[in-house]
């Protein structure tokens, strides 16, 4: 008898960790959005089955804790391979961010379960609009760690039309309504489950279209180190194999635009060797090339910013992009975990931010909008350079180092992370990592280019710029994410209102 109520866990734990493979299967690195579909729908069956709100705050909780540690197992390399922190203490880390941010999850659980219990036809909706309330929370709360959300999947399916018109927030909303339909939630179950597809199919392929023109042309270089992780910022290794081959690189490369990835050049620039930065600015001082390269600036005194440094020819103030968005414990300090900081070795690990918004760099005809690692999950931020058209974007920039979690499936769903971003607002996207991914990715959110990971090399190719502005563009530039907290909230209001009204369940 035990066996059989401990079942229902079992079940939601194997769900979770196929809505993790979803993401980025381990087996090729593609998205898996029918196993997305497939997972989630289990979860929304095990709960419509109408346990009490507590059972099914607790399904709900084992199926998100076995999903997040299952796609972010990888930040045991970074704490414990690269850090130095202890083992144990590594996998206590990874797995209490998963429970933790799960609460959110088995919080909407549990609602849900109280608005079953009356059925009707509206619960699917009331389903999507509670699991999208907890993702947007996962989006914000303590300045948020969306990575793996479910509308990465989508990236290859049909829901990806969705993505210029409402993101990567409206398209898991769909997805979670499409599986708990298909589950059986509402009354009419074969109809439901009918209706559910049709949605899908149906409007998800004819949306996506194109809303904007090309903006030309441009030859790029795209530089991939390959500094081994554990030797990045060693004075006696990878520090002179960075600088002597990023050095030249930068003076040997032809094409119009050449891209270095996150700190690439690893010191603070009054700690590099005597006219290194100033050989490479003269280098671009003349001619008909660019270059953007990721290196820290500041100082410890004062403070330093992970940073982009822009350099082209003219006699204008040099191109300064400072990363926002800043990876908590990696670059910045939350209050009162300084002793766990302290534990690991992080070099360069308390940065300043940046504002939100910053210019583009302007060259070549494009306006290149660089983003420093995993600021690209935050596309309501990306989108604050859209609300002038004038000024918005061609090209996104994305400088990376995920040498910090090995040669493992962050890479994977890094790169379909930023996938989804040139679908949302219909721009390319370059990226120039240490390790990879590095690849040229078009409007359509297609890879054009690709350079072997974890190899040493350059990749050279072209990129067509884009103007115009997306449905998704012009809303959250200006109203950032509050219509999705509002629709969500509505939708989840009024079916507890509901439930109010018609009492408990016969």
């Amino acid at each position: 008898m035990q066996g059989r109520a401990l079942l229902p866990f079992a079940v939601a734990l194997l769900a979770g960790i196929g809505q993790a493979l979803a993401i980025a299967a381990p087996w090729d690195g593609r998205p898996q959005w029918a196993l997305q579909l497939l997972s989630l729908g289990v979860l929304a069956w095990l709960v419509q089955r109408r346990p009490a709100p507590r059972r099914a705050f607790l399904l709900g909780w084992a199926f998100a804790t076995a999903w997040l540690t299952a796609t972010f197992w990888w930040l045991f390399i970074s704490m414990h391979t690269y850090g130095g922190l202890p083992a144990v203490l590594a996998v206590i880390a990874v797995v209490g961010l998963a429970a933790f941010l799960s609460l959110y999850y088995a919080a909407a659980t549990a609602l849900f379960a109280a608005v079953a219990a009356r059925g009707g036809r509206w619960s699917a909706v009331a389903f999507a609009a509670l699991w999208c309330l907890a993702e947007l929370l996962r989006v914000t709360v303590f300045t948020g760690f969306p990575w793996g959300e479910a509308g990465y999947a989508h990236v290859d399916g049909p829901l990806a039309g969705y993505a210029p018109w409402i993101g990567v927030h409206g398209m898991s909303f769909v997805a979670a309504l499409v599986a708990a339909a298909a589950a059986g939630i509402a009354r009419q179950r074969v109809a439901a489950a009918v209706g559910a597809f049709a949605l899908l199919l149906g409007l998800g392929l004819p949306l996506a279209g194109e809303f904007g023109a090309s903006a030309g042309r441009v030859a790029v270089t795209l530089l991939q180190g390959n500094i081994p992780q554990d030797e990045k910022f060693e004075p006696g290794s990878g520090i002179p194999l960075a600088l002597d081959w990023y050095g030249s690189q930068l003076r040997e490369a032809t094409t119009t635009l050449v891209v270095a990835p996150e700190t690439a050049v690893p010191m603070l620039p009054q700690q590099l060797p005597e006219g290194y930065l100033a050989d490479v600015t003269r280098r671009y001082s003349a001619g008909s090339q660019a270059a953007l390269i990721g290196i820290p600036l500041g100082n410890m005194g004062e403070g330093y910013t992970n940073s982009v440094i822009g350099m082209k020819p003219g006699s204008g103030p040099a191109y300064r992009y400072d990363k926002h968005h800043l990876v908590p414990f990696g670059e910045f300090i939350p209050p009162l975990f300084r002793w766990f900081t302290e534990m690991m070795n992080i070099p360069l690990g308390d940065f300043d931010r940046g504002t939100v918004g910053q210019p583009s760099f302007d060259w070549s005809g494009q306006r290149l909008a660089p983003n420093i690692c995993y600021e690209d999950l935050f596309g309501e931020e990306l989108g604050q350079r859209f609300r002038n058209p004038a000024t918005a974007p061609t090209v996104f920039v994305n400088v990376s180092n995920i040498g910090w979690f090995g040669d493992t499936i962050a890479i994977d769903q890094h790169l379909q992370i930023s996938r989804v971003r040139a679908l949302e607002f219909e721009r390319p996207m370059l990226r120039a990592t240490n390790t990879g991914a590095t690849v040229i990715i078009d409007h359509r959110g297609k890879v054009t280019h690709a350079l072997q990971r974890y190899t040493r090399g350059v990749l050279v190719g072209d990129v067509e710029g884009r103007n115009g502005i997306t449905p998704y563009a012009w809303w959250v530039a200006r109203l950032g994410l509050w219509p999705l907290w509002l629709l969500f909230g509505a939708i989840a209001a009024l079916a507890l209102r509901r439930r109010g009204r018609a009492g408990p369940a016969p």
